[in-house]
């Protein structure tokens, strides 16, 4: 039952009603305490939590980085891809809402089960070859007859991807990523029954000046063996558990040994104006705010460090370091 906002007049005559006993407000309430019924499409069967939505986009906001790079080198252009949408639907519904004419790249991804489609629109893709053939990357939709050579660039680019693939799921699970074949006729793919479940991300993409949507689409047989690791709380878990490398702490501790840092003692500060600075001689002496038996400061990179004393060591100027600073930079 969908909510109902009331005009001023319904208002008032129910008050009417419940005021002269025409209507009672025990049978009011009893009626909102029974249950009301919710229709649900069994042909629209929602497989997957919001949890594990959530965290399908999290993979593919990264994927979609590694392509804005992977394609901007390859294309010589300006390129931005973003995740606009992440929905689970039937597949029949999936692939009516692809254009008629379209390039589907199908990806096997071992060891998971399945195979994976990215559907890239029309416009992006000839704007990609055209990119490819020293043009401007004009938009001409002419896919429904891409010669034998259009092809092979089209393929060769997209097999490209399937590394940026495997980094983006590598903190769920090591796949192995390689792309199958590519039809433009989304009919002769027919790839689960036209009810399964699959999840569609789909990606706001812009190279130069076109732009369009590329989708892609993961059967819920992909998903099947690893839905337990879409949860929240396996991210914060695998994220924990990861140890340090001892080996590698040790390198790093070595080569940090070898930096070469600055490091000054400051006698003392003062200000002067420009006319004092212009009129200064030969014997002059300028006058530092710095008391004469307190503590100088020792800075790091021009961050303070330590409390230290002046004074000489072998004959030379050298400092005595008397406390470390700590709580902050000193002023």
């Amino acid at each position: 039952m969908a909510d109902e906002v009331l005009s001023q007049n319904e208002i008032d005559a129910l008050l009417s009603a419940l005021t002269t006993g025409d209507m009672d407000a025990e049978e009011l309430k009893k009626e909102e305490k029974e249950k009301r019924v919710r229709v649900y499409d069994f042909k629209r069967a929602l497989r997957f939590s919001k949890d594990q939505i959530r965290s399908i986009g999290r993979i593919h906001e990264n994927y979609a980085r590694l392509l804005t790079t992977l394609f901007s080198s390859q294309l010589r252009t300006y390129v931005n891809i973003s995740v606009a949408s992440v929905d689970q639907i039937p597949y029949e519904e999936f692939i009516r809402s692809v254009p008629k004419v379209t390039v589907m790249n199908l990806y096997n991804v071992p060891p998971l089960d399945g195979k994976i489609i990215m559907e890239v629109n029309p416009n992006i893709t000839y704007g990609m070859l055209d990119r490819l053939l020293g043009g401007r990357g004009d938009s001409i939709n002419k896919i429904d007859n891409l010669t034998e050579i259009e092809s092979i660039l089209i393929s060769q680019l997209f097999q490209k991807t399937t590394m940026s693939l495997k980094e983006a799921w590598a903190s769920l699970i090591d796949i192995e990523p390689e792309l199958e074949e590519m039809e433009i006729n989304p009919q002769f793919l027919q790839l689960v029954s036209p009810n399964e479940t699959v999840v569609v991300v789909s990606l706001n993409t812009a190279i130069g000046e076109i732009s369009g949507m590329i989708n892609i689409c993961i059967p819920h047989i992909v998903l099947e063996p690893i839905i337990s690791k879409l949860s929240v709380q396996y991210w914060m878990q695998n994220n924990t558990s990861q140890k340090r490398d001892p080996e590698a702490a040790d390198k790093l501790a070595k080569n940090l040994e070898n930096v070469h840092v600055d490091a000054k003692a400051i006698l003392g500060e003062t200000t002067i104006n420009i006319q004092q600075f212009l009129d200064l001689a030969s014997n002059d002496v300028i006058a530092l705010k710095h008391p004469i038996d307190e503590p100088l400061v020792l800075k790091v990179n021009d961050e303070p460090k330590f409390h230290v004393q002046p004074g000489k060591h072998r004959n030379k100027l050298s400092v005595q370091v008397l406390e470390e600073i700590t709580g902050g930079v000193e002023e």
